[in-house]
Formats: C-alpha cells, sequence, structure tokens
C-alpha cells in the first residue's frame, strides 16, 4: 500500500520537495494533493484567504498557484464567484479521454522497450489486485489501481514532453474520480482483461504500433460507455 502511494503521488504532485519550492508552489502542491485525494470534490470553493491562513503564508502566492490550477483545468474562477474546484463536465470529460487516449498509448508504446521482467510482473500482480476487487466493489479502491497499473507502463516514457501530457490527462480524470467505474461497473472486469492483452503484446515484444493501438482502445472504450451510459440517462 505505502508502494502504492508513492506511485500515484509521483504521477499527480508536483515532484519537488516543500523544502525547495516557493510559497506559491507550496500552495499550489497543497490544493492540487487535496483536490487528488477527494477531500476537496468538484465544486468546492477554495477561499483564498483560508487557504493562505492554514499555509502562513499571504494570499498573493495562493492567487499566483489558482492561476497554475486554473491553466491545468483543475480549479475554474469566475466573478462574483471566486474559485472552486472544476465542476464535472461531459465535454471535458470525452477530451480529456480522447487526448489520454492518444498521448498514454503513444507513452505505452515508446515504453515498452524499457521494461523489465519485474515491471511486467509487478504490472500483472496489480492487476491480479483489481480482478479480486471486482468482488464487493469498489470504486475508488479501483480506480487508484487502475492508474497504479498504468503508471508502471507509462513512466519510463522516454519523450518528457509526451509524459508530461499524460501526468496532465490523470490530474483532470482525479477531478472527474470514479465517474467510469461508479456510472459503468461492468466496465471494471472488462478493463482488467484488456489489462492483461495489453501486457501479452508487450512481453512479446509486438510492434510499437499494435501497443499503442492496443492501448488507445482500451482507453476509448471506457469513454464509449460512459457516453453510452450518459445518453440513455437523459431525460
Amino acid at each position: 500500500m505505502e508502494g502504492q502511494v508513492r506511485d500515484v503521488a509521483r504521477v499527480v504532485t508536483n515532484p519537488q520537495s516543500a523544502a525547495t519550492q516557493s510559497k506559491s508552489q507550496q500552495a499550489y502542491s497543497w490544493i492540487k494533493a487535496r483536490i487528488a485525494d477527494g477531500t476537496y470534490v468538484s465544486g468546492y470553493r477554495l477561499v483564498l484567504g483560508a487557504v493562505a491562513k492554514q499555509l502562513d503564508i499571504s494570499v498573493v502566492p495562493v492567487r499566483e498557484a489558482i492561476r497554475l490550477l486554473e491553466s491545468e483545468g483543475l480549479v475554474t474562477f469566475e466573478r462574483n464567484v471566486g474559485a472552486q474546484v472544476a465542476l464535472i463536465d461531459e465535454r471535458e470529460y470525452v477530451f480529456t479521454m480522447q487526448t489520454l487516449s492518444l498521448v498514454e498509448g503513444s507513452a505505452t508504446a515508446m515504453s515498452a522497450p524499457h521494461l523489465t521482467a519485474e515491471d511486467l510482473d509487478r504490472a500483472h500482480a496489480i492487476n491480479d489486485r483489481m480482478k479480486a476487487s471486482l468482488d464487493g466493489f469498489q470504486p475508488h479502491t479501483f480506480t487508484e489501481l487502475n492508474l497504479e497499473f498504468h503508471a508502471v507502463l507509462f513512466e519510463p516514457c522516454p519523450n518528457p514532453h509526451i509524459l508530461d501530457l499524460v501526468h496532465r490527462g490523470w490530474d483532470r480524470l482525479r477531478v472527474l474520480r470514479d465517474s467510469s467505474f461508479s456510472f459503468v461497473p461492468g466496465r471494471a472486469a472488462e478493463s482488467v482483461r484488456e489489462h492483461d492483452e495489453i501486457l501479452d503484446l508487450i512481453a512479446a515484444q509486438a510492434p510499437a504500433l499494435e501497443i499503442e493501438l492496443a492501448a488507445r482502445a482500451h482507453r476509448t472504450r471506457t469513454l464509449d460507455a460512459m457516453v453510452t451510459y450518459q445518453a440513455s440517462h437523459r431525460h
């Protein structure tokens, strides 16, 4: 569990230590971590003065942090409303998943040659935990394991720009946390089967394009399931 927390934190938080961060960076990391762990849910109002008081800093660096989080799509700012954690937006979800399918598929394909047997064993072990969690299904737990699984496959990507885009996509999905698997839990069982298929391709040293398309299709199938659910529940 401790290793899982480290892996997830590596994807969704600023890698600089608090000791080396500026006050605005500290505020950014502090707020972002609370969005990621669910302390600040979608729609939560971020009162700059209250945040500044908790961090024992002035409002100015908090405002700078809010602007950065806004640029990442994690926070919105409206006149007469203020800053709040971004609301769940179906269009934003669709755009994020479409983008993530492309960049994560590419990152997974680029990472494949760099994955060791130990990495694949670790990914299989995480996927086994995901399978075991299907009984008494808990969407949040499953989502955390899902991120841990995919992080094993995309973190070795040698292209830092693509990897940054993957991280940003996952950050946005954390704002929408549990959305997919909460609403379409049947997708979870399909997801773990597809994980095994991707791992088999990597182990067999399949062509990069084949791995990329499999990883991309894996992401878009979740998107399709969610869109279908939303369409069927519109009044």
